[in-house]
């Protein structure tokens, strides 16, 4: 009988599933816990490195680039925090949170120690699992810029703006034997212009309709008042506008450096050509000989205005810009001068000097070339000026800063040609620095 149960034992399988099971269940429990425990450390973890991202990102932001790097620390850090005090299970302190400004531009590196707990500390024979993870984040900004407009009104810039226009007053003036120019006089009845009811070529081309090239100058000058207004606003940096004209003896002043750009754009509108007594005469008790063109004295002058640049920084010294335009041609007394004429009156291409002493103090120079006008049939053209015309563009781009010049000739668009360099000139002052 013994025997016999012995044998039903031994050819019995029904207990090996329970035998199987409680051998496994170790192994079973140990892998749960440790799955369990992994998965809430890899999503808590996750949960940080986004945390550290918007942390890094709220550092760079428009708003917060003009803010201090301390300022900036404080906002990182401040974002994490708030969402890691969501998170349960965790063991956190603040980020480390490190900010770099360089000129224009910001690096935030955020890096964070955590500890997620463990639900099951005797699975792995500890009680958290550490976290660890970062984050970099690099913005820049647009500088801040003092623009100085340096614009030239001497009488050849009031040459009539088009092609057409010019035609009407050469037809118009052929006692003067064709005059293009509408030169401002107060006395104009010196010269015997011929003009009708004796008025001067400036009152003339009134009369005629005839727009003048300052007249754009003047307009354009106002539409770029606008423009920057709307570019400082949409870069998140502050334009200051200065005017000035130039003509026989140093600057005029039209507009002092002003942050409001609705006041500049008024007073632009007061820019005209500069008006002389008569032919050689400056006033009635000065016989200057029409040299009324002095570039290096309002050089000389405009670079004592305009202080040394910074960065551009928010924190910091705005940078400088020079915007010139004018026609390119010296005409002033100086015992210098490559080609005189009637004794000291010198007529010639800018000097570019003064450029240069003015770009070595790390201001930029913008250069508006509108082209001097050949005047083949006109005579003194022809003995004076023609000589040196084709080295007019050469010195005007000359003195301009690397990519900031500008050429327009007769009927080109002023306006649209001092926007372009405007924007050309905002662009590269965030490039270089």
């Amino acid at each position: 009988m013994l025997r016999a149960f012995m044998r039903r034992l031994s050819s019995d399988r029904r207990g090996n599933v329970t035998l199987i099971f409680a051998l496994s269940l170790v192994p079973c429990v140990f892998l749960t816990g440790l799955a369990l425990d992994f998965g809430a450390a890899a999503q808590k973890r996750a949960r940080l490195n986004a945390a550290a991202d918007a942390a890094a990102l709220a550092a760079v932001t428009p708003a917060m680039m003009n803010a201090t790097a301390a300022q900036a620390t404080t906002a990182a850090q401040n974002i994490f925090m708030a969402e890691a005090s969501t998170m349960s299970g965790l063991n956190y302190s603040a980020p480390t949170v490190t900010v770099t400004t360089s000129g224009l531009s910001r690096n935030v590196t955020v890096s964070y120690t955590a500890y997620s707990v463990n639900a099951f500390p005797n699975v792995l024979g500890q009680s958290t699992w550490s976290l660890n993870g970062q984050s970099q984040a690099t913005s820049s900004t647009a500088p801040n810029i003092n623009f100085y407009l340096l614009l030239d009104n001497s009488p050849s810039m009031n040459i009539a703006a088009t092609t057409a226009g010019i035609n009407t007053m050469v037809a118009n003036t052929q006692p003067q034997g064709g005059c293009a120019f509408a030169c401002h006089e107060s006395n104009p009845s010196a010269d015997g212009l011929g003009n009708p009811g004796g008025v001067d070529n400036y009152q003339l081309a009134k009369q005629l309709n005839v727009t003048t090239r300052i007249e754009n100058m003047a307009s354009a000058t106002q539409s770029l008042m606008t423009t920057a207004s709307t570019t400082e606003a949409a870069n998140n940096a502050t334009y200051k506008m200065a005017i000035y004209t130039f003509n026989y003896s140093g600057t005029s002043t039209v507009q002092s450096l002003t942050s409001n750009l609705t006041t500049a754009g008024s007073a632009a509108g007061n820019i005209n050509v500069l008006e002389v007594y008569d032919n050689n005469w400056l006033t009635s008790t000065n016989n200057n000989s029409d040299t009324d063109t002095d570039f290096n004295s309002a050089m000389s002058q405009l670079n004592g205005v305009m202080p040394n640049p910074g960065t551009g920084a928010s924190n910091g010294t705005p940078q400088e810009v020079l915007f010139l335009v004018s026609d390119g041609v010296d005409d002033k007394n100086s015992a210098a001068c490559s080609q005189p004429l009637n004794g000291t009156r010198c007529q010639q291409p800018f000097d570019t000097t003064w450029c240069t002493t003015v770009k070595n103090r790390g201001i930029m120079i913008a250069v508006l070339y509108t082209a001097y006008l050949p005047l083949p049939t006109n005579t003194w053209y022809n003995n004076w000026i023609a000589p040196f015309q084709s080295q007019i563009a050469t010195n005007m781009e000359s003195c301009a800063s690397p990519g900031l010049y500008f050429s327009i000739t007769t009927d080109g668009d002023i306006t649209a040609a001092m926007q372009a360099l405007f924007q050309l000139a905002v662009a590269t002052a965030r490039l270089t620095h």
